[in-house]
């Protein structure tokens, strides 16, 4: 049975990504460093125990999913810290590149062999990674590893259109989980809009950067 990939998955958008697909039927396997009690109730694939920012565990992923016919990988796994031009953390701003940007292109080039052709990926971006869309500053690391990992989107996009994989970058919004303090609209509502954005995925489409719950095409 073709199956959803979805990482990150022990809370907030990830979990709550994991629970619809579910409610619609879907088998779904969930990925994270460390599963939460909400997500082992949910009845599904629990893989835990991954670090994104790690080689040799995305490694270890891929061989443990090796038998897995994979239709759709969601890459939604980030981290989110905040640095000032006063207060810069270069081990910060590198720990954001490792998890936000190196993370989903390791766990897609990975799981490449697994995903079907005619598949989907979609990478939870941000946009706060948008260069034009900048008009506050700051947050240099979750900014530039969320344009790094845009640009690693769109070259994905083009090399895999020759498989019919097609990739999308997805905005959620501001969405009200740990990582933005409770602030933000529901993960229900970021969820739901995600997989709408998914649904409509197609080859003629793949490669462009959109917001969830508004459909709008972001800029980059």
């Amino acid at each position: 049975m073709a199956t959803t990939v979805v990482t990150g998955a022990n809370r907030g958008i990830g979990l709550e990504l994991c629970r619809q697909l579910k409610a619609r039927g879907e088998e779904v396997i969930a990925v994270c460093r460390t599963s939460s009690p909400e997500l082992d109730a949910l009845g599904v694939r629990v893989e835990a125990g991954f670090d994104f920012a790690d080689a040799k565990a995305v490694g270890r992923l891929a061989s443990r999913l090796q038998s897995a016919t994979i239709a759709t990988l969601i890459n939604n796994a980030g981290i989110l810290r905040g640095e000032s031009l006063d207060r810069l953390d270069g081990e910060s701003i590198e720990r954001q590149f490792e998890v936000n940007a190196l993370g989903p292109l390791r766990v897609s080039a990975a799981l490449l062999p697994r995903i079907a052709e005619g598949g989907k990926i979609a990478i939870i971006t941000s946009r706060m990674g948008s260069i034009a869309d900048n008009t506050s500053g700051g947050y240099y690391g979750y900014r530039m590893s969320k344009a790094a990992v845009n640009a690693a989107g769109v070259s994905l996009a083009r090399d895999l259109a020759a498989r019919n994989i097609a990739v999308a970058l997805i905005h959620p919004g501001m969405v009200a989980t740990d990582m933005t303090g409770g602030n933000g609209i529901p993960p229900q509502d970021a969820a739901r809009g995600i997989l709408a954005r998914i649904d409509a995925l197609t080859p003629a489409t793949t490669g462009r950067f959109w917001h969830a719950g508004t459909g709008e095409e972001l800029p980059w």
